[in-house]
């Protein structure tokens, strides 16, 4: 193996640690759910007045405040 070829392998090596360092991406939870979403359970994106899926469905889209009871 000539020595270009040796640095190649080597700056790769290097190129896959970094990647295996970065975090993953975590996605944003949403605090809480409409109703549809939490009926049918889906996931909710929790954009207000309307989520998306109420919004794709044409329904109203409504959040009630949950009591914790823990």
């Amino acid at each position: 193996m000539s020595p270009s070829q040796v640095e190649q392998r080597e700056s790769e090596r290097s190129n896959v640690s970094n990647v295996s360092q970065t975090l993953p991406r975590v996605p944003k939870r949403t605090p809480m759910a409409c109703q549809f979403c939490r009926g049918r359970k889906l996931k909710c994106d929790g954009n207000r007045p309307s989520c998306s899926n109420c919004n794709r469905r044409g329904l109203p889209c409504m959040f009630t405040a949950v009591s914790s009871q823990r």
